[in-house]
């Protein structure tokens, strides 16, 4: 099919829906489109069932409305969404952005001003994330190389190469106190040039070089080993700091900037404003930084580098295990940015740090329940969940990100967290118990990074139980409820009887046949020889004895809408089904509670047993035949315990369709009454 034709049938089955304005918004499964409209009344039914390649149409409860697509389904979305006139329609599937807004939102609120500091420091920070990552594994490579013996990264005479190899991940963390500068402004509306230029100022070779200025007085701590110098700058004196890596300066300054800019912006007129207003922020800005600002923000990191340190240090066990733990809650919320800061202000103070190593228990916890519902995506065919897990555990296992996972899966199946959790507290403990890890890198904690750890062995091991106890108990207890677990079924059944359908309504012919005689050889199902019938297909019987009623009755609206095809409800009294025609069997369910059977002059019929006996997955159901077999009339397809099926809650209501009732020249359910397997229930004329 062209892409012209499937912009035409876009475009066809949105005017046939009432047009984009009662679109409210649409999603699709494997093989429907999902409509969620102002007014369901104002769709033209006739008009969309007529439209090329829709296989049928499907009103649903409320407002929402499916439209059957098969395969292609895909496709036609893309183009539905690309029309000009569906510029301002949404998807009504939750994006990973509004389950992250959502996490925030029940977390936040209750402190208005507070809120505003953790969003002021996750902004701040979360832009870096990439350059962070980039320098991440280039760290994670030269810890390899050290290793492995081929270079001494610590070695003070390295050669020139990895001088320069060293500077190429240096340069972040460096000059990050500009980045965040930069963003901070960003944040609170200020030119953020302003922000990162102010912050660069006391970075700079001269400043830099007033440690040896003549009027200097530098003094050594004994104890810690420190060196401590103070210039008179106007006759004041200055604490000069190395300002490299460092996050709590650039904050607080940004933080007092913000106001001054503002006042600024008000006193000049706004025709001059680009003159005076970042001269007069500068003026009073670096040296408020110099004198002030900055002294204060190495205090207050240091300091709380220093807690943290003791925390360790004293308790770290208690350590150990709190930080995976208080992790999943904060990264949902924004709040693991100060952490991160206070990691890389260890980095600068102590030159190593000790919370990246109990964070790499709960970010493998976090990879570990990933990779439990990647495992049963793929065990229960699930092609959306398996393509999701999957990515989300590539970026956490090769680049130590979190959120794809958490966004993409975690906040959205309320069972995982608790499981996770058991993880982090095994991976947490293990780090205890054993002395703690430690890093003299900042690096995200992925398979890339595990050199930069020390001791190695222990970290692994650590990070190791907290993936596989997270997979084993998300594996073992399933990440959903019964319900969506029901649901999911229910959904993937739906999808693959479409598809049998479309493929159902090609002509037949040999290469469907044999397709279908090789499926069922392959799988070792017995495979007859092809029924000869010495006319058309006239009738179609009942499957079951019981008691006939018209689709209108029947309490799915996929069938008593006729999106299946024109047919005739059976309540069964017996349990016994058989095939009402002679044929191929094309689609076998393998719950038992489905078959699709087409006849050699290509009547195609459904005998669909109970309604949403799919959920049964299969209990009370014994099948008597397989895919690709040939059936004569009243040969037994399957036993169905129909005191099982009403226990379990479901409508034992057998549903006799043709599929093609469309393409037929006529298809006439018989009247309501009493019947046995045999009995014509159907009218066909071919």
């Amino acid at each position: 099919m062209t892409s012209a034709t499937t912009r035409d049938r876009a475009q066809e089955i949105i005017t046939a829906v009432g047009g984009p304005s009662n679109v409210l918004s649409l999603t699709h499964c494997a093989t429907r489109l999902r409509f969620e409209l102002r007014d369901a009344s104002v769709v033209d039914q006739r008009a969309v069932e007529g439209i090329p390649g829709v296989m049928g149409a499907v009103p649903q409860s409320g407002d929402r409305y499916q439209v059957v697509i098969g395969g292609a389904v895909q496709s036609v979305y893309t183009q539905i969404m690309h029309l000009p006139e569906m510029a301002g329609v949404g998807a009504s599937r939750t994006s990973d952005a509004d389950v992250k807004a959502a996490a925030r939102a029940k977390g936040r609120g209750r402190v208005a001003w507070l809120d505003s500091v953790f969003e002021y420091l996750s902004d701040s920070f979360r832009p870096l994330l990439g350059v962070l990552l980039g320098a991440s594994l280039i760290i994670a490579f030269a810890a390899v190389l050290d290793a492995l013996g081929v270079v001494d990264f610590r070695a003070a005479d390295k050669p020139a190469t990895w001088v320069f190899v060293d500077a190429m991940w240096r340069a972040v963390f460096y000059f990050l106190p500009i980045m965040v500068a930069y963003n901070a402004a960003k944040k609170l509306q200020v030119d953020p040039w302003l922000g990162a230029t102010v912050m660069a100022a006391v970075m700079t070779p001269d400043f830099l070089s007033l440690t040896s200025a003549a009027s200097t007085v530098c003094t050594t701590n004994a104890t810690l080993g420190t060196t401590a110098c103070v210039a008179d700058v106007f006759g004041l004196p200055m604490q000069l700091n190395d300002y490299g890596g460092q996050v709590f300066v650039p904050l607080i300054m940004v933080a007092v900037l913000a106001p001054l800019y503002r006042g600024l912006k008000r006193v000049f007129p706004e025709n001059i404003q680009m003159v005076f207003v970042p001269a007069l922020s500068m003026v009073v800005m670096i040296p408020v930084t110099a004198f002030l600002l900055g002294p204060l923000g190495i205090w207050l990191g240091t300091g709380l580098g220093d807690g943290l340190a003791w925390l360790n240090g004293n308790a770290p066990i208690v350590f150990a295990i709190v930080i995976p733990l208080i992790y999943p809650f904060l990264v949902p919320l924004g709040l693991h940015w100060p952490l991160n800061a206070l990691m890389l202000v260890n980095l600068n103070t102590l030159g190593y740090d000790f919370i990246q190593g109990p964070m790499g228990a709960w970010n493998f916890a976090c990879f570990g329940a990933t990779a439990g519902v990647l495992v049963l995506a793929v065990r229960d065919k699930d092609t959306q969940m398996r393509q999701t897990a999957t990515g989300a555990l590539a970026a956490g296992l090769l680049g130590g990100i979190s959120e794809p996972s958490l966004y993409g899966i975690h906040l959205r199946f309320k069972r995982i967290y608790p499981r996770m959790l058991v993880g982090c507290l095994v991976g947490g403990l293990i780090i205890g118990l054993l002395g703690g890890v430690d890093t003299q890198a900042f690096a995200f904690t992925s398979l890339l990074t595990i050199p930069v750890f020390d001791p190695i062995p222990v970290y692994v091991v650590a990070v190791v139980a907290a993936f596989v106890v997270s997979m084993v108990l998300v594996i073992v207890s399933d990440y959903r409820t019964p319900e969506q677990r029901a649901e999911a079924r229910a959904a993937r059944e739906q999808a693959e009887a479409d598809l049998a359908l479309e493929a159902s309504a090609v002509p037949s012919g040999a290469a469907s046949s044999g397709a279908a005689s090789s499926g069922a050889a392959a799988s070792g199902a017995p495979v007859s020889a092809p029924a000869q019938d010495a006319g058309p297909t006239s009738v179609v019987v009942a499957p079951v004895a019981g008691r006939v009623v018209p689709l209108a009755e029947v309490a799915d609206p996929v069938f008593s809408s006729l999106a299946l095809g024109d047919g005739v409800g059976v309540v069964p009294s017996a349990g016994e089904v058989v095939a009402p025609v002679a044929g191929e069997l094309v689609t076998v369910a393998d719950t038992g509670h489905a078959f699709g059977l087409r006849t050699a002059d290509g009547v195609e019929v459904l005998v669909h047993v109970g309604i949403d006996t799919v959920r049964m997955a299969g209990a009370g159901f014994a099948v008597a035949v397989a895919k690709g077999q040939h059936v004569a009339v009243g040969d037994r397809l399957a036993t169905v315990d129909l005191d099982a099926v009403r226990a379990a809650g479901f409508d034992t209501t057998t549903v006799v369709t043709v599929l093609n009732s469309r393409t037929l020249t006529a298809v006439t359910p018989r009247a309501a009454g009493t019947v046995v397997p045999g009995d014509a229930v159907i009218d066909v004329e071919p």
